[in-house]
């Protein structure tokens, strides 16, 4: 019977827009995904959830949301019949508690990166979508972004030969006491940045890597005493190809990317930034070329989409799976750097991969004030 009602709530949402609460009410829900409903018009704001009852009454005030929840409300939230999905926005910790609680309720999920802290979790999340018919999506907003596309429909055409090297920096300043320093919350460079070098290697190359080898350094900066300064990692895939990144917490904003083949050269710089404007630098047979895309709202794009898989009962990519993996490469990575040794990783590659077909443009939203938050970087 509760499975029959699930599914019936799952078909009422058809040719409607889906009904969304904001779980976490943190910077990067204030500064990106808040204003995004302003641009993906088949997804409502509904209700928001935090346990600051300040965030809670300007924000709500602002946006025009009706509903509001603490932390200790989500059950009522969920079984409220407000909500059709939910954008969980809380720190990496508690993403499987959330997502299992929507689950349970028949409610859908689009988490944000890292899906969660360990394999175990991720598994669970997957599991209990599944095992409630509910779809749970991973917000890897570049899925979708023009840039980055387009970067792997060149890497993918030839253009540049046979791939062989992928090489990544994604630097920041992190101020002291942000949740990404602190281990319990899953703070580290690899869950928060690193992230996006592993994705993009994975989707550039169309591959899996089978070993990988990383080392995590500390300048002795008291800022990290709980998680590493910086990262350093090298992964191998087949057929002779490479991906090696580093990615730091205490050093200047860098965001770029280099694909190396045969015959040519791209750089994406920046790359993962959602702030600014993203350029292709090319290099073929010595004829150069720079490619500008403008900034965009990259957030309404994810919104757009994960609320047509649910009107339209399709599965989204990025899926569990996709999240799944990139957790397990992190999980191997660290692993690595402890034993001082590469790591070698079962080949379980994705169901479905990024394409330009999922690319979706939407104009750039303004920087908006935000309630008791606060952005990672000194300003």
């Amino acid at each position: 019977m509760a499975n029959s009602v699930k599914v019936k709530k799952r078909n009422s949402v058809r040719g409607k827009k889906i009904r969304y609460a904001v779980v976490g009410l943190g910077y990067i829900a204030q500064n990106a995904v808040l204003p995004a409903f302003a641009h993906a018009r088949n997804s409502e704001l509904t209700a928001l959830v935090s346990d600051n009852p300040t965030k809670l009454k300007k924000l709500s005030k602002k946006y025009c949301v009706p509903h509001t929840y603490s932390y200790e409300e989500y059950s009522e939230c969920l079984e409220s019949g407000e909500v059709d999905a939910v954008y969980i926005a809380l720190p990496n910790h508690m993403h499987r508690a959330y997502t299992e609680a929507a689950a349970r309720a028949g409610v859908h999920v689009l988490c944000e990166k890292p899906m969660a802290v360990t394999e175990e979790d991720c598994q669970a999340m997957i599991a209990a979508a599944e095992k409630n018919n509910i779809k749970l999506m991973i917000a890897y907003r570049l899925h979708f972004e023009e840039a980055n596309l387009r970067a792997v429909e060149l890497v993918q055409s030839g253009k540049l030969g046979e791939p062989r090297v992928f090489d990544s920096v994604f630097t920041m300043q992190v101020k002291p006491g942000n949740v990404r320093l602190q281990k319990e919350k899953g703070g580290g460079t690899l869950y928060d940045i690193g992230i996006y070098c592993i994705n993009a290697a994975r989707y550039l190359f169309r591959a899996e890597p089978e070993e990988v080898f990383g080392a995590a350094e500390n300048s002795g900066d008291p800022r990290f005493r709980e998680v590493e300064e910086s990262f350093f990692a090298t992964l191998r895939f087949r057929r002779g190809l490479a991906a090696t990144f580093a990615c730091s917490f205490g050093a200047a904003d860098v965001s770029a990317y280099t694909v190396v083949g045969t015959k040519g050269v791209l750089r994406v710089d920046p790359a993962y930034e959602y702030a600014t404007g993203l350029q292709h630098h090319l290099d073929i047979g010595g004829k150069k070329k720079t490619v500008r895309f403008p900034k965009r709202d990259q957030f309404a794009p994810e919104l757009i989409y994960f609320s047509d898989c649910i009107i339209k009962d399709k599965e989204p990519e990025p899926s569990g799976v996709e999240g799944l993996q990139d957790v397990r490469i992190i999980r191997a990575l660290y692993r690595s750097a402890q034993e001082r040794k590469p790591v070698n990783l079962d080949n379980t590659p994705p169901r479905k991969r990024p394409s330009t077909v999922q690319e979706i443009s939407r104009p750039p939203v303004r920087k908006p004030e935000l309630v008791a938050a606060e952005g990672p970087s000194p300003d």
